[in-house]
């Protein structure tokens, strides 16, 4: 698979819940480091991505992605631990490329403006 196919992971993970979930990663990482650090346990990170299809077609071409964060943060008595799980719909483009946008959506109008004559009238 050539590599402009391929997911390109940064981005992914900053579109996941509008980049909401980058920093709960972040802050997760953060909170977990530190209370190894304090408290000379061991502690634990994990991200879970669950796939579903979107719709019954598979000429939607999307799926939604359902992503959990689960962490263990040693504690001076013990450890806490939080989850946190939402959702973010994302295209399956060619080569299975996960994008938030569709990659190839079509040119709805040409150079001058005028429509590329693909379109059909609305009824």
């Amino acid at each position: 698979m050539s590599n402009d196919r391929m997911t390109v992971v940064p981005e992914f993970l900053g579109e996941l819940d509008a980049g909401v979930f980058e920093n709960k990663i972040a802050a997760a990482l953060n909170t977990t480091a530190l209370g190894v650090l304090n408290n000379g346990t061991k502690g634990k990170v994990v991200l879970t991505f669950d796939f579903e299809r979107m719709g019954n077609s598979v000429e939607e071409k999307r799926v939604k992605i359902k992503h959990r964060l689960q962490y263990i943060t040693p504690t001076p008595r013990g450890k806490a631990s939080e989850e946190d799980t939402t959702e973010t719909p994302m295209w399956v483009n060619r080569g299975g490329k996960l994008t938030i946008l569709q990659e190839d959506q079509g040119q709805l109008f040409g150079i001058k403006g005028e429509t590329d004559g693909k379109l059909k009238a609305a009824q």
